[in-house]
């Protein structure tokens, strides 16, 4: 039986009408939203030839948790993508891979706030666990802002043996934590690069930390001790960025 899912906010609905717009069995708009952002969306929608329904406000809330902005759209479930994808997916990536490995994120507001990152950066594609790992659900979706559809997530059963899989490949993989020296502004990133994150609490699983070529960690000078695993992920993500557009203004 095919499953199906609520995808709701401007931005999200967005996204999918313009990257999987058959997916969508049904759009429903408050009725009487009729703002630019609203009517942008209704003309993307327009031209995909998709239809829309005009509803109450209290019926989208009825049927969503969360911020909706007046738009939700009912969405065929495509299956996720997992490690019998990877390795088309890695073939696929044309120079050095670029990848964010999630170890253990478990709120769905980060999942989707680490792909909004990573879509921003350039992320080729995002690895997260099978277990102990936030599902990609309508929250996370809304709050990646359409990246969920932009960037590929593939959950994996074993991720050290992915982690071996990706050192055999020549990506390099750098783990963060707060108990090392070195930090994240010192380590080389331009290269292949598999960015390994963990939970929000709890940090990296100790056999993902063994899998690491480098830890880094990244400096804090106030009296706050750590970062959201969202907001590290965009300084570091970023740092990445800052270091591979520098090499390749210079080559």
């Amino acid at each position: 039986m095919q499953e199906f899912d609520y995808i709701f906010g401007i931005h999200a609905v967005s996204t999918l009408l313009k990257r999987r717009p058959k997916d969508i069995s049904r759009l429903l708009i408050a009725r009487g939203r009729r703002d630019p952002r609203m009517q942008e969306l209704m003309a993307l929608a327009q031209s995909k030839h998709i239809r829309w329904e005009e509803t109450t406000k209290e019926e989208l809330d009825r049927l969503v948790d969360g911020v909706h902005q007046g738009v939700v759209a009912c969405c065929e479930l495509t299956p996720e993508k997992g490690e019998g994808d990877l390795v088309d997916l890695l073939d696929a990536i044309e120079g050095a891979p670029f990848l964010l490995v999630l170890d253990g994120v478990t709120d769905p507001h980060n999942l989707g706030a680490c792909l909004r990152t990573a879509d921003a950066a350039g992320v080729h594609l995002v690895i997260v666990p099978k277990d102990k790992s936030a599902p990609l659900n309508a929250t996370a979706r809304k709050v990646a802002c359409g990246a969920a559809d932009a960037v590929p997530v593939v959950r994996v059963t074993n991720l050290a043996r992915v982690l071996r899989e990706l050192q055999e490949r020549g990506i390099w993989l750098v783990g963060t934590t707060g108990d090392v020296e070195t930090t994240i502004y010192d380590v080389d990133l331009k290269g292949p690069l598999a960015l390994v994150m963990g939970a929000e609490e709890k940090g990296m699983r100790r056999l993902t930390r063994e899998h690491c070529d480098l830890l880094a960690q990244i400096p804090m000078h106030g009296e706050v001790s750590s970062l959201n695993v969202s907001v590290a992920t965009g300084v570091c993500l970023f740092e990445a960025v800052r270091q591979r557009r520098g090499a390749a203004a210079s080559s």
